[in-house]
């Protein structure tokens, strides 16, 4: 999977849902907060890439 850019939308609970900055109109993306770093908050710019997920 190649390299991409989110923003969080909202967070319920242990999980969150992803904004794909090139394509916001497209289905957010829902996701275990586990995966993601810590101190990850509605708002945050995230990167994805080799599996992992980086606050910008």
């Amino acid at each position: 999977m190649e390299p991409k850019d989110y923003v969080v939308l909202k967070i319920e609970g242990e999980y969150a849902y992803l904004s794909d900055v090139e394509h916001p109109e497209a289905e957010p993306l829902f996701i275990a907060m586990a995966l993601l770093p810590p101190n990850t908050d509605v708002g945050t710019r995230l990167h994805y890439e080799m599996l992992s997920y980086t606050i910008c």
